[in-house]
C-alpha cells in the first residue's frame, strides 16, 4: 500500500489547535503573575469550546453532507476530527497538571479553594444561608430517568449529574440534572475565612453541599454529583426564504443554535458508569463525538474572572496614554493637518469617540458613515452616533449582523439605532462586512465638502481595546478618504455597486482586490530577488491559510526574497524547507495583549510600500468578506510601523518559532532579553515625552 502524498500545507485546524498550545504556554510559565496564569486557562478553555462549537462541528457537517471544501483537509475530514481528539486529549493533560500546580501556588499565597466537604461549621451555615437567599430559587432540577424526551442542555452551560440512593437499597439509584446558574450569580463566592486568608468556593459546590435539601422529599441518604458540559454546534444556517427578513433568519438561527447538534461531552472521569453511559446514549453520542474525560471543574473559562480582590497588590498592567499630538487641541483640527497612528492598547482608544462626538456637535458635519462588527457592552461608539443623529447628522452604520456569537447584540444596537433615526444598513448576502473604516463628511467656507475618518485593524470596541494589539490611522488625506467613500458607495448599494470597488486606487478592498494586489507586490519582490538585488517582505497578520498566498510565499523564498512572518493563530505554511533561498523566519507572540493587527511591508526597490488592514491571508478575508487594506504614505508613521515590526521580530522572551511541526519552542538566543509588548510600550512613551 503506497503513503499518502506529503500535504502541501500544514492542515488549518491543527495549527489552530497549536496556536491555543501556545495560549496553555502562558498559563505553565512561571514568570507570569498569578492571576494571570489563571486567565490564561480561562482563555484556553474558552478558545476550546469556540473551536469545537465552529470548526469541529464544520467538519462533522462535512462528514454528514459529504461535501467537500477549500479548507486544507488534504486528509478527510475524519482524519482531521480523530486527529484533533488526540490532540485534545494530550492538551487537557497539561491543562489539569497545569491547575494542579496553580492551587499548591495559590496555597502559597494563603488562597484555597474549598469544596462542599471541607468547610467550616461557619462557611457551612454562611454557604446554607447563601443558598437559601440567592440560589435556590434559581434551580429547576429534573428527574431524568423517565422522562420521554430527554431536554436540550444549553450549550455554555455547565450541569451537575446528580446519583442518588438509600443505604439499605443501594443498588436502587436515580439521576438528576441541575443546570447551574452561573450566569445569574457568577461562578465564585467567597467565604468567611481566617485571619490573612481567602477562602473560596465554587457555585456547584454551594449547589453539592445543599442537595439533601434539594431532594429532601425523596428521603435518600447518599448523593454523587458530577460536573460534565456539552459542546453543540454554533454554525447558523441562514435559510434563503425570500418572504423573511433578514432580522427574522439570524433570530431563527440563534434559536436553532441552541439546538445544535453535540460536537463534544467533557465529564468528570470519576462520575458514575451507569450514569455516564445513560447520558451518552440520551445524547445520541458516540465514541466518535469527542468524549472527553476531565476533572472535578469544567467550564474553566469563567476562570477569567476568578475574584481579583483575593491577590494582595493591584494588577500591574499599564495604563494607555494620550497620544503626544492629542493633547491639547481637537481631534478634527489635528488630523486636518497631519495623518494620526493610534497604537492599541498603549495608546488611549478615546481619541476615535472624541472623533465622533466633535462631528456630533460640530454644525458643519452632514453625515457619518461607519461599519460596525464587534461592539462594548456599553458603548461610547453608539452613544456619539445617537448623538449625531440628535444634532440633524446622516448618520449611516453598516452593522454586521452575523458577527459570530455578537447576532443578538447586533441586532438589538441595530433596532435601537434605527429608533433614533439612523440608516442601517442592509447585510450582504453570502458576505460579512469586516473592514473597520469611518467617513465624516464636512462642510468647508468655500462650500466644498472635507472628508475625514479612520481605517483601522480592529474592532470599535473600547473595552477589548485595552488588551488588543491593534493600529488606526486617522486621516484627512483625500486619496484615501475617496476611496473610503467609494467602500461606503457599495455598501449602500451592493448588487449594482461593484465598480465602486473597481474604482477604488490606493485602498483596496476585499473581495478580490486585496489579494490581486498582494501577488503581484510579492511578485515584484521575486523579480528583485532574481536579479540578485535587495528584496524582503515582512508580514504581521492573525492568521495565513489561503493557498495562493502560500504558494506565492513559498515562491518568493525559493527566489531568494527574505521573509519575516508575525502570525499569531492559524499558520497553514511549511517555513523550513531546503529549497528556499532564504529562510522563512516565522514567529508567533502570544503575551499580555492579544495581537490582532495586519501589517504588511514590501521594500519596493528601497521605497517600502506599508499597509494596514482588517484581513488576514485567509480565503474568507480575501474572497468572502468586504475589508479595507490602506496604505501608509506618511514617512514618520511608515517609519512607527516598520520599528515596532522589527521589536516584535527581535522577541526572544514570548516569541516561538512557527517551524514545520509547530513544536512552539520559544526564540531564544543570547542577545538582550526583549519583550516585544514592553519594549513597544517603552518605544511609543519615549515619543511622547521626547
Amino acid at each position: 500500500m503506497s503513503e499518502s502524498p506529503k500535504p502541501k500545507t500544514i492542515a488549518r485546524d491543527i495549527s489552530w489547535l497549536s496556536f491555543n498550545a501556545r495560549v496553555l504556554q502562558e498559563a505553565a510559565d512561571p514568570t507570569v503573575p498569578l492571576r494571570e496564569r489563571i486567565r490564561f486557562l480561562g482563555i484556553f478553555s474558552n478558545n476550546l469550546d469556540e473551536f469545537f462549537r465552529v470548526r469541529v462541528a464544520t467538519l462533522k457537517r462535512m462528514i454528514q453532507f459529504g461535501t467537500k471544501a477549500k479548507m486544507h483537509l488534504e486528509n478527510n475530514p475524519q482524519q482531521i476530527i480523530d486527529e484533533i481528539q488526540m490532540n485534545v486529549l494530550n492538551q487537557q493533560g497539561e491543562f489539569h497538571r497545569i491547575w494542579e500546580e496553580l492551587l499548591q501556588e495559590l496555597g502559597k499565597q494563603r488562597i484555597y479553594l474549598k469544596t462542599e466537604k471541607e468547610l467550616t461549621e461557619i462557611q457551612q451555615a454562611f454557604v446554607r444561608q447563601y443558598y437559601e437567599d440567592e440560589v435556590s430559587a434559581d434551580l429547576i432540577p429534573l428527574m431524568i430517568e423517565n422522562i420521554p424526551v430527554f431536554p436540550i442542555l444549553r450549550d455554555k452551560s455547565i450541569f451537575l449529574a446528580v446519583v442518588m440512593w438509600k443505604k439499605e437499597s443501594a443498588l436502587q439509584k436515580k439521576y438528576a440534572l441541575i443546570e447551574i446558574p452561573s450566569r445569574i450569580h457568577g461562578r465564585f463566592k467567597i467565604l468567611p475565612s481566617p485571619e490573612g486568608e481567602h477562602h473560596i468556593i465554587l457555585l456547584e459546590d454551594v449547589i453539592r453541599f445543599n442537595l439533601p435539601d434539594i431532594f429532601s422529599y425523596f428521603g435518600y441518604d447518599h448523593y454523587q454529583a458530577h460536573i460534565f458540559k456539552v459542546t453543540r454546534d454554533a454554525e447558523m444556517d441562514i435559510d434563503e426564504d425570500v418572504s423573511t427578513s433578514i432580522i427574522q433568519k439570524i433570530e431563527k438561527g440563534v434559536k436553532n443554535r441552541r439546538k445544535g447538534k453535540p460536537v463534544r461531552f467533557v465529564y468528570d472521569r470519576d462520575m458514575d458508569p451507569g450514569l455516564l453511559e445513560y447520558l451518552v446514549r440520551r445524547l445520541s453520542l458516540s465514541k466518535k463525538d469527542n468524549l472527553i474525560p476531565g476533572g472535578r471543574i469544567h467550564n474553566f473559562r469563567h476562570f477569567m474572572d476568578f475574584p481579583d480582590q483575593v491577590f494582595e497588590g493591584k494588577r500591574v498592567r499599564n495604563s494607555p496614554f494620550d497620544h503626544p499630538l492629542l493633547t491639547e487641541r481637537r481631534v478634527t483640527d489635528v488630523i486636518q493637518e497631519n495623518d494620526i497612528l493610534l497604537n492599541f492598547p498603549y495608546h488611549s482608544f478615546l481619541p476615535l469617540i472624541d472623533l465622533l462626538r466633535e462631528a456630533a456637535f460640530d454644525p458643519d458635519v452632514t453625515t457619518i458613515k461607519i461599519t460596525c462588527y464587534r461592539l462594548a457592552q456599553q458603548s461610547k461608539i453608539i452613544n456619539a452616533l445617537i448623538n449625531a443623529v440628535r444634532n440633524g447628522k446622516e448618520v449611516v452604520v453598516m452593522m454586521e449582523l452575523r458577527a459570530r456569537f455578537e447576532e443578538e447584540a447586533n441586532i438589538s444596537w441595530k433596532n435601537r439605532l434605527e429608533e433614533e433615526g439612523a440608516t442601517v444598513l442592509e447585510e450582504i448576502p453570502n458576505m460579512k462586512v469586516h473592514s473597520k473604516i469611518c467617513l465624516i463628511r464636512k462642510r468647508t467656507k468655500d462650500n466644498t465638502s472635507l472628508l475625514y475618518g479612520f481605517v483601522s485593524t480592529g474592532n470599535l470596541n473600547e473595552k477589548t481595546a485595552r488588551i488588543y494589539a491593534d493600529h488606526c490611522l486617522l486621516t484627512s488625506n483625500p486619496k484615501i478618504m475617496s476611496d473610503v467613500n467609494r467602500i461606503f458607495h457599495f455598501l449602500q448599494q451592493p448588487k449594482t455597486g461593484q465598480h465602486y470597488l473597481h474604482d477604488c486606487r490606493y485602498v483596496l478592498p476585499s473581495p478580490g482586490y486585496v489579494k490581486k494586489e498582494m501577488l503581484r507586490l510579492i511578485g515584484e519582490e521575486i523579480k528583485q530577488a532574481k536579479k540578485k538585488k535587495p528584496a524582503s517582505i515582512i508580514l504581521k497578520m492573525n492568521s495565513l491559510s489561503d493557498d495562493d498566498m502560500i504558494n506565492q510565499l513559498e515562491e518568493a523564498a525559493r527566489a531568494g526574497v527574505q521573509i519575516s512572518l508575525i502570525v499569531r493563530g492559524i499558520y497553514c505554511l511549511f517555513s523550513e524547507n531546503k529549497k528556499y533561498r532564504v529562510p522563512i523566519r516565522a514567529v508567533s507572540i502570544v503575551d499580555e495583549y492579544l495581537e490582532h493587527a495586519r501589517v504588511w511591508v514590501f521594500h519596493n526597490k528601497g521605497k517600502e510600500k506599508v499597509y494596514l488592514s482588517s484581513a488576514d491571508w485567509m480565503l474568507r478575508n480575501l474572497e468572502h468578506r468586504v475589508e479595507a487594506t490602506c496604505p501608509v504614505w506618511d514617512p514618520a508613521l511608515k517609519k512607527e510601523l516598520i520599528d515596532i515590526l522589527n521589536i516584535q521580530l527581535e522577541d526572544n522572551v514570548k516569541a516561538r518559532w512557527l517551524d514545520n511541526e509547530l513544536h512552539n519552542n520559544y526564540v531564544q538566543n543570547t542577545k538582550k532579553k526583549i519583550r516585544s509588548q514592553v519594549e513597544t510600550y517603552h518605544y511609543l512613551r519615549n515619543k511622547t515625552t521626547s
